[in-house]
């Protein structure tokens, strides 16, 4: 089975687009939320403040027996005039029985007078897991800067890169494809920190950096293959080019992406609170690297060559066979 990607671009290109409109108009509200005013919910790391991990003691007889009540946990936070945390229940040994709260700064009596307030409602703490981190605000708007200004460097370099491999419309359609699989990545995470109230921090940077060298590794091994092709047969059409190309690296493109889906699904499921997050961007970022350079990428430059060639055409005169016609 062969796939003909440029006879339905249209849909490819509206699939992305309405995926993408999506994720805008979540920033958007994101953005007029007065709890968040950002386009992500932004963590720790970028507003600073405290986090707390407390995780119950298992080993104590009915410690652990019952679950933990999250509005029992709001409610002291509330209490303790912290009713703007942000609070999440965390899995421990195969059950949630731990709290992970961020909120503001706090002094080191109010964290241990949260602590103190929490382990009588939901049970003795183990103070081996308990994890109490504090970040100051001018440190999470340096991370921010420093995420932001290293995507910019590396659309840069890239651009610069495919350039003087291939060409320039080459390093330009591959460039709509990265901005394709950030927006994409972005705006799902904006939608989940609306609905599930997830946070974005550094990891969330380093992810999208790790999705522009997923997406551009895999749309060079198709512009490669398209390059090669219209050296030999230069005459052909190049819709026909693209889809060659596309389903001679389809096979590649699929086992790649399947093998790395694998490993960061278990990372996702196993790899605890910290990583969870950074495994799922990555999770979606790389569905979509793998999506734009086939879908994206691809048929985009055959819809600029196409363009090319039809102007090449129409600026070429027809030849006036009449004079010649009537001479003879």
């Amino acid at each position: 089975m062969k796939l003909s990607i440029n006879k339905s671009r249209s849909l490819w290109w509206t699939i992305s687009a309405a995926i993408i409109l999506a994720g805008i108009i979540s920033m958007v509200i994101s953005w007029q939320q007065p709890n968040i005013h950002a386009p992500l919910r932004p963590g720790l790391d970028f507003i600073g403040g405290t986090r707390l991990q407390f995780v119950r003691d298992c080993t104590k007889p009915g410690n652990c027996d019952k679950p933990i009540d999250i509005n029992a946990v709001r409610e002291v936070a509330k209490a303790q005039g912290l009713g703007d945390s942000s609070i999440q229940l965390i899995s421990e040994n195969g059950a949630e029985n731990g709290v992970l709260i961020r909120t503001k700064d706090l002094t080191v009596d109010q964290r241990t007078k949260l602590q103190n307030s929490l382990s009588e409602e939901i049970g003795v703490f183990d103070p081996q897991k308990n994890q109490i981190d504090s970040v100051g605000p001018t440190l999470g708007k340096e991370l921010l800067r420093s995420g932001l200004l290293a995507l910019i460097v590396s659309f840069i370099g890239i651009t610069i890169y495919m350039s003087f491999r291939f060409q320039l419309d080459y390093a330009v359609f591959a460039i709509v494809a990265l901005f394709h699989d950030i927006l994409i990545t972005v705006g799902a995470f904006s939608i989940l920190g609306l609905v599930a109230g997830i946070e974005v921090d550094s990891l969330f940077i380093v992810a999208l950096l790790t999705i522009t060298g997923f997406s551009v590794n895999d749309t060079v091994v198709i512009y490669d293959r398209i390059r090669e092709t219209i050296k030999i047969n230069p005459e052909r059409p190049i819709a026909e080019i693209v889809d060659d190309a596309v389903n001679q690296t389809l096979t590649r493109s699929i086992n790649t992406t399947l093998t790395v889906l694998l490993t960061l699904t278990s990372i996702f499921l196993f790899g605890g609170e910290t990583l969870r997050y950074f495994a799922l961007a990555l999770i979606i970022g790389f569905t979509m690297g793998a999506y734009s350079s086939i879908f994206i990428a691809s048929t985009l430059l055959t819809w600029w060559r196409e363009r090319d060639e039809s102007q090449v055409i129409e600026s070429v005169e027809p030849i006036d066979t009449s004079a010649s016609s009537q001479d003879s």
